[in-house]
């Protein structure tokens, strides 16, 4: 196990009526900017229920409206703008974790002399944020309790993480009841992207991180578990608030601190969804099992049958048959139990005329990772999704 600094600063209010607690934006100003997406807030009843708590607090509310699913860099510029116009004190995002990323970006570009597009491309430009606040509606991609976003710019086909310490929200309001009315399809979708945020993790050849791997291991049992509940019976408060702390904790650290290498996986969906557009975790429910099946080898094999015999319950004593199996227990669970789709042809990407340009951007993100790819083994992998 390497040397890492865990800090994890967000106080989280979890739980039924914590939204209440957004009378403590006061303590930070008496000016906010809202962002949130398309308007599910306003139809469940989130959005009249918080302006009337931080009306109530003395908290003068700025609006930025209609965050995509994959946030736009030109949406963030029209936020960092509010600021800079309304001498704006705190950012708060209501929604998914789109929706955070957004607000992220635009609470340090309003601390930014520059396009907030340079805080995208160059994480180390970024040095302070504004204040940065979420209720949660979606559980996903755990931008509630950690410091990463990520950013698009489809007019150039391109779609970055970024990072920072400043860009860890002040305060989260997980109630899991918010995330009832979520669909079946980005119930799922969400649960393939934590798992896969676990995934990432776990998939790492240091041997000397045996508690990291047994929680990311409890987690990914956990998303298994509870993730064909939410879908059969979107109303069960044991099933969201699991999947929701299940979410928070795959990404914040705690299982990723002083093991993981870079992530391979999703800088290849992110050039899916920079070049097509399409449901973040559907495009990582479709490459997960192709990946996991490219890297599979004597060297990989006795972490894919533990994976297989710790999560799946696989009791098989022969490795290679294990991780097999458990490659096919994971694809099934995307496709058959959950419901995604299982080649990139079902989401309407059908030929590979962009695959060549975007495995080359997406081999500079794989740098380092469990299994080191070439450009042409991420081509191969796309074919195999195809």
């Amino acid at each position: 196990m390497y040397n890492f600094t865990f800090h994890v600063p967000t106080t989280i209010h979890f739980g039924k009526g914590q939204i209440s607690h957004l009378t403590e934006l006061a303590d930070y100003g008496s000016r906010a900017l809202l962002c949130y997406g398309g308007g599910s807030i306003k139809r469940n009843g989130i959005y009249d229920q918080a302006l009337s708590i931080l009306k109530d607090a003395g908290v003068q509310v700025f609006e930025l409206s209609g965050v995509e699913p994959n946030p736009r860099i030109q949406t963030v510029r029209r936020g960092v703008e509010l600021c800079h116009q309304n001498d704006i004190q705190m950012v708060l995002a209501i929604g998914g974790g789109s929706t955070i990323d957004c607000a992220k970006v635009v609470a340090a570009g309003a601390k930014y002399d520059g396009d907030a597009w340079d805080l995208v491309i160059k994480p180390e430009l970024i040095k302070d944020a504004l204040p940065i606040f979420s209720v949660l509606t979606l559980s996903a991609t755990g931008s509630e309790m950690d410091a990463f976003a990520v950013i698009s710019d489809m007019t150039k086909n391109e779609k970055w993480g970024t990072a920072g310490e400043c860009l860890k929200p002040t305060m989260s309001v997980l109630d899991p009841t918010y995330t009832f009315s979520v669909p079946a399809r980005q119930t799922a979708a969400g649960t393939a992207d934590m798992m896969s945020h676990t995934f990432e993790n776990y998939f790492s050849m240091d041997d000397g991180a045996y508690v990291q791997k047994r929680m990311a291991e409890a987690l990914l049992k956990t998303m298994i578990h509870y993730g064909p509940i939410a879908l059969a019976h979107p109303d069960d408060y044991d099933a969201r608030a699991n999947l929701m702390w299940a979410a928070s904790h795959a990404i914040n650290g705690m299982v990723g601190d002083g093991c993981s290498p870079a992530w391979c996986v999703h800088p290849m969906e992110h050039e899916l969804s920079a070049f097509y557009d399409i449901t973040h975790g559907e495009g990582l429910a479709i490459l997960t099992p192709a990946w996991m099946e490219h890297v599979l080898s004597a060297d990989t094999v006795a972490l894919f049958a533990a994976y297989g015999r710790n999560v799946w319950g696989l009791t098989g004593t022969e490795d290679e048959a294990v991780a097999r199996e458990a490659i096919v227990r994971t694809r099934e669970f995307f496709t058959q139990t959950m419901h995604m789709p299982a080649t990139l042809r079902e989401v309407g990407i059908t030929d590979e005329k962009n695959f060549e340009v975007m495995a080359k951007k997406a081999a500079d993100g794989c740098k380092g990772s469990f299994v080191p790819l070439s450009k042409d083994d991420i081509v191969e992998i796309y074919r195999a999704a195809l």
